[in-house]
């Protein structure tokens, strides 16, 4: 006799896999409704797993937080990383300007991770401050590294430009009109790189 039933298939999951879905989830709900308006519970859910599953990858909430924070961070490192330009920091900061500029336009785009975290976890010694402190002062001494190559002369100060331009169009990106961040922050950029 012949059966034609399929046996369900088990879906399996590594340890890996399931800490990634938690990520992914965490990604999607922190940035899309906020990271003290989404629950533990609420990503639990949406990525179908059980609580103990939850809590042997994720102690805390904060914990989660710290990793969603180091995922974003690792993407934002190995984007502007890639886009050096030998040795011209002109052309690698008008990259870095058309780039803020396109993700700003972008559709659900709500503005930079990390000033979105920093806004909710106002105390400097959480966690989530701290991982946010550590990224921000990774881009400021990419920023001064860039203005080196620039051969400006206070490589610190206009390091700290570039960075609150950066900021401001991020946030100009969500709240104002996207359609012309990319330019007007490539024109700042090089006003600011190059020496007078």
């Amino acid at each position: 006799m012949h059966d034609d039933t399929i046996d369900p298939v088990v879906r399996r999951t590594t340890g890996a896999g399931t800490r990634q879905r938690i990520l992914d989830a965490a990604n999607e709900l922190f940035y899309t409704h906020g990271i003290r308006a989404t629950s533990a519970d609420r990503i639990i859910e949406q990525v179908g797993i059980t609580k103990v599953t939850f809590y042997r990858h994720f102690r805390t909430k904060s914990d989660l937080v710290v990793a969603y924070l180091e995922q974003q961070s690792a993407a934002e490192r190995a984007w502007l990383e890639s886009t050096a330009r030998g040795d011209d920091p002109l052309a690698r900061a008008r990259t870095i300007a058309a780039d803020i500029g396109a993700a700003s336009c972008s559709p659900g785009f709500r503005g930079c991770a990390f000033i979105n975290a920093a806004a909710e976890f106002a105390d400097p010694d959480d966690p989530v401050r701290i991982a946010v402190d550590a990224h921000r002062g990774w881009m400021i001494g990419l920023f001064a590294e860039i203005a080196g190559q620039a051969g400006v002369g206070d490589v610190g100060s206009v390091a700290n430009q570039l960075m609150i331009l950066r900021d401001g169009a991020m946030v100009n990106g969500y709240l104002g009109d996207p359609s012309v961040v990319a330019e007007s922050l490539g024109a700042a950029f090089v006003s600011i790189l190059t020496p007078a």
